[in-house]
């Protein structure tokens, strides 16, 4: 079979090129896992509570890894997805043993690349491509070293990220049809390419677009160039959508659930955004290429519209949302929380309690 990546060398390069975690004793590495864990624990009672969905499938528990663990998770889900394409795509014809080890290895080297740099950024992730319903990582060193950098409670600060990624995880575990309809959006993208030689070369320069960015921070290509049909846009648009709406749910439930468990909550929401704005140069460019800075406005736009809907049919109304593909926002709706909720629930009377 055609191999796209050498997933093996983007393994060791991210091990080789990610960066140390901060410097902790035996004693606190081992109380840290040990209180994220638990710490997990809390907040699944506490999502569940606030939001009234629990998990309809069994779940792995949460795994508490370092940097290099977190991008070995990563390439494992990227294996699972991407090389049963690359053989569709393909045809499993080889296209030469020269150009095929040249070109996966040196895709193996740009994706090893990114992955180094994400690895020391990413404080919590639910993975879903490699197993069924996913899993959820939370990266310890990252979250030490953010904690310390914004000098935070430290039980505050854990308890707050992990607020926010058993939100996720509870997204695909309370409603079973979220992963398979995630996974199903992303082979549509490929599917909707204009020609399957054309899209190979597109992914290659997707990779090593951002590999090129973390060396040269100047760099203006986006990513997002390697979208270039109708019907890949028509897709992307809905990806945006269900990202938007995931991400500003985690938000509004760490922001509803916060104030009454974690006393220093305002304190870390403010110098994380904070955070969130600042960056040097080269880690503004990176962020432009990955979509980081549409993340960001992700999360403000998605928990907008949450808090908009929740404000006219309440939480249960809201709920509906994650009844079937048909009942997620569209796009444009995403701006305007009135025509989901006219669409979805027909008209509504006053405003109704929002708990």
């Amino acid at each position: 079979m055609a191999q796209f990546v050498d997933w093996d060398l983007a393994a060791a390069t991210a091990g080789a090129l990610g960066k140390s975690g901060p410097k902790v004793t035996y004693a606190e590495a081992t109380n840290v896992v040990g209180d994220l864990r638990r710490l997990t624990d809390e907040a699944a009672g506490h999502v569940a509570d606030y939001t009234g969905l629990r998990a309809q499938v069994t779940h792995p528990p949460v795994r508490v890894v370092d940097r290099r663990d977190w991008a070995a998770a990563n390439i494992d889900g990227l294996r699972e997805v991407i090389s049963p394409l690359v053989s569709r795509l393909t045809g499993d014809k080889r296209p030469g043993a020269i150009t095929e080890a040249i070109g996966s290895r040196l895709t193996g080297v740009q994706a090893g690349t990114v992955l180094a740099y994400l690895s020391g950024r990413v404080l919590g992730q639910y993975e879903v491509f490699s197993s069924d319903p996913g899993q959820l990582l939370l990266v310890a060193p990252n979250i030490v070293e953010v904690e310390r950098k914004l000098g935070a409670d430290p039980r505050d600060f854990r308890l707050w990220v992990c607020l926010h990624e058993v939100t996720h995880r509870t997204q695909f575990t309370a409603v079973p049809w979220m992963r398979a309809y995630f996974l199903g959006e992303v082979q549509a993208f490929v599917d909707a390419s204009s020609g399957n030689e054309h899209l190979l070369e597109r992914l290659r320069r997707g990779v090593a677009t951002l590999s090129d960015a973390i060396r040269d921070p100047e760099s203006r290509t986006s990513v997002l160039d390697i979208v270039q049909t109708p019907a890949q846009r028509a897709v992307l648009d809905r990806l945006t959508a269900l990202m938007t709406l995931l991400e500003g749910h985690a938000e509004f439930v760490m922001d509803g659930v916060g104030p009454e468990v974690i006393p220093s909550v305002d304190r870390i929401r403010a110098a994380f955004n904070r955070r969130r704005e600042a960056g040097n140069p080269l880690e503004k460019a990176i962020r432009r290429l990955l979509g980081v800075d549409i993340k960001m406005r992700q999360y403000a736009e998605g928990r907008k519209f949450v808090h908009g809907v929740v404000e006219r049919v309440g939480m249960e109304g809201f709920n509906k949302i994650f009844g079937s593909p048909l009942t997620l926002p569209r796009l444009e709706e995403l701006g305007d929380p009135d025509a989901w909720v006219a669409r979805v629930h027909g008209p509504v009377g006053p405003v109704q309690a929002t708990g």
